[in-house]
């Protein structure tokens, strides 16, 4: 679960991050308000106008309206109040496109108002989860800012990282190595490292899958602060997190995923042409991949659980078939907890309901699979029987090669 900029600098300051004073506006006359409250708190007319989306690159990002390119997603204005209103006009209900959101763009409902800084030097400083070693790793450079994904792909040695040991978690000495590589003073040291343990401490409190900084900065008179601020929640960890229903923006997601999410199902949208039901992510995953080895492309992931009903299976067809580019859908269900022969009714159900016009492959394997054999074979419907995960995947990808 992705939450905006602002979101996770109201967490930072809960966790002693220093952060610029900043209000998110949804009008041009909102951030002319905030415009000016922040201008009188800080005595300064250089404010920043920042667009909010669930996505990065917003600095290089252009705002789209209509053919004309109107604003980047991120405005330094000068002119005081009224700047800043011009900026937020701009950069409202306009659809930002950045290397993360594709030429589609997102819409940019919430603009940012933040103070500006005398800045002396950005960094990058992020958090994730490494699966291989099964720890959060930190990872920090000097090379802060705009090109931190040139750097991250051209100069790779200029990423420094840290494997924190579950058992102990972050050690002073480890932040302070850190920020003594980061070339920081002694008494910027001192800063960085409480920075750095607030931080450890927001990102396993609240169960976070990364945390990014870009940039992180030092200012003039020798502050660290957080520029920036981009935090992804785990969603095992929901069922701790009942606040989290009060950070989502539903506008900022699928809403094909988030239907799915509210019936029960795992869904996933990508950009091929068949569309994928199947029973456990495992499965799914190697339903994909077998689909991409036989030349094929997935349209979707899609795992209706280990208990599905004919109501899900149904409301499973439905998300499928709501993509135009789906040419064809293949189920591939192994029965265990779940009966094929409830599986098959629900498809048999599903695609009456639907009119199904593309074509369609079922294999069945598990539990009651005679029986759901046989029920689609009397349905009288077009539905191509395959005997095994390699044999569906043939007959899918060739079906819709031949349309």
């Amino acid at each position: 679960m992705k939450i905006h900029e602002y979101q996770g600098k109201e967490i930072f300051k809960r966790y002693g991050v220093p952060v610029p004073r900043g209000i998110a506006a949804s009008t041009p006359e909102a951030a002319f308000a905030a415009a000016e409250t922040l201008i009188t708190e800080t005595g300064s007319k250089v404010v920043v106008v920042k667009a909010q989306i669930h996505a990065g690159g917003r600095g290089k990002g252009k705002v789209h309206k209509g053919e004309n390119v109107v604003a980047r997603g991120v405005e330094v204005v000068k002119g005081g109040a009224e700047a800043a209103r011009d900026a937020a006009w701009r950069i409202l209900g306009g659809k930002l496109v950045t290397i993360q959101t594709g030429e589609d763009g997102q819409v940019v409902r919430t603009v940012y108002v933040e103070q500006g800084l005398a800045i002396a030097r950005e960094l990058y400083l992020s958090m994730l989860v490494d699966r291989d070693s099964r720890r959060v790793v930190v990872m920090a450079s000097v090379e802060g800012g705009m090109d931190i994904e040139h750097v991250a792909e051209h100069t790779p040695e200029k990423i420094l990282k840290v494997w924190v040991d579950p058992a102990v978690g972050l050690m002073p000495y480890e932040a302070r190595k850190l920020g003594f590589d980061l070339g920081f003073s002694k008494d910027q040291v001192g800063r960085f490292t409480k920075v750095l343990a607030g931080l450890y401490e927001l990102f396993i409190k609240e169960d976070c899958s990364l945390l990014e900084i870009n940039p992180l900065i030092t200012t003039e008179s020798g502050d660290v602060i957080a520029l920036d601020s981009k935090i992804n929640f785990d969603d095992n960890a929901e069922f701790r997190h009942k606040e989290w229903d009060v950070l989502r923006d539903r506008g900022e997601e699928d809403p094909t995923e988030l239907e799915a999410k509210d019936a029960g199902l795992s869904y996933v949208s990508l950009d091929g042409n068949i569309g994928c039901l199947v029973n456990g992510a495992g499965l799914a995953m190697a339903t994909m991949d077998i689909i991409a080895h036989c030349g094929g492309t997935p349209a979707n992931f899609l795992d209706v659980g280990g208990g599905a009903t004919e109501e899900a299976v149904t409301k499973a067809f439905e998300m499928i078939l709501r993509s135009p580019k789906v040419k064809g859908i293949f189920v591939n269900i192994f029965g265990g907890i779940m009966k094929c022969d409830v599986i098959a009714q629900g498809v048999i159900n599903a695609t009456r309901k639907l009119g199904l016009t593309v074509p369609l492959v079922v294999r069945l394997e598990g539990t009651n699979v005679e029986e759901g054999r046989k029920l689609l074979a009397e349905s009288g419907l077009a539905i191509t029987a395959a005997s095994s995960m390699l044999d569906g995947a043939q007959k899918i990808c060739a079906l819709v090669a031949a349309k």
